[in-house]
């Protein structure tokens, strides 16, 4: 008997650990799982938030359904727009895609990363042009606009996944208006690259044909671009460089290059 209890005494000390183990898992798994969903869940209240931020905005630009042989641009409440915020420099449209958004220019390029036009904190921050740039953009041989490449389909995620050919064909139209030109542009062509290539903040150009052989090579890495595009190459003097990260490429950069439709027209006819 004195046996006995000795082994069932053993067993229950032996078993005591194991039951205290699994249960310091089971409260560990469950205190993961708590917190994964308090992390969903700021997150979606974070895309809500700059849902709402994108709505505000849009309620000051009214846009057309015109005809593809007459596209008519964005109009554009420019006294309302500067009562939130004087940074706004352009508005940029896409058609048929979710791409509708003000463009802002600060004096660094950091302000828009993760601040609304108000100065809010937004996970998506703004569209921005680069503080280089000549306002109000397209001033310059190069005119760059970055914005955030968002999961729930918004800001430039059209962008990056134009990366696709026949996402790229299906977008003929770019609209950059600015409170004194409407410039209608096309896409040109569309590259990766990383985040520190110097190349693509180049503001400077000894000359329209070094311009034009820099935007050459960059077609010989082209992901995606339109057949003619050395020839509209040939005739380009403004390029509209919009700026997204991908998740393809080691968190990299895509690139998509846009250029006047009147110039492209000119350098073909």
């Amino acid at each position: 008997m004195a046996r006995h209890a000795n082994t069932a005494s053993a067993r229950s000390r032996t078993r005591r650990p194991r039951r205290i183990l699994s249960t310091l898992l089971i409260v560990a798994g469950l205190v993961l799982l708590a917190v994964a969903g308090a992390l969903w869940g700021k997150d979606q209240w974070r895309y809500h938030k700059q849902a709402q931020i994108n709505r505000k905005l849009a309620s000051y630009v009214t846009l057309y359904d015109a005809p593809s042989d007459a596209p008519k641009p964005p109009d554009v409440d420019w006294a309302g727009l500067k009562t939130i915020n004087a940074d706004v420099v352009a508005w940029l449209q896409v058609p048929g895609t979710a791409v509708n958004y003000p463009v802002y220019q600060a004096e660094d390029n950091v302000r828009y990363l993760r601040a609304s036009a108000t100065g809010e904190y937004a996970v998506g921050g703004q569209l921005f042009c680069d503080y280089a740039c000549t306002r109000p953009g397209m001033v310059d041989a190069l005119t760059l606009v970055y914005g955030h490449h968002m999961l729930d389909g918004s800001m430039f995620k059209a962008i990056a996944e134009m990366d696709q050919q026949e996402a790229f064909d299906a977008v003929d139209t770019v609209w950059y208006v600015t409170e004194q030109t409407p410039w209608e542009l096309e896409p040109l062509l569309l590259y990766y690259t990383v985040p520190d290539d110097e190349d693509v903040r180049k503001f400077t150009w000894e000359s329209n044909d070094e311009f034009r052989a820099h935007l050459q090579e960059l077609l010989a890495k082209a992901v995606t671009s339109r057949p003619d595009a050395a020839q509209v190459i040939a005739g380009a003097k403004h390029v509209l460089a919009l700026i997204t990260c991908n998740y393809y490429d080691s968190y990299g950069r895509t690139v998509l290059l846009c250029v006047p439709k009147a110039e492209a027209a000119s350098a073909l006819s």
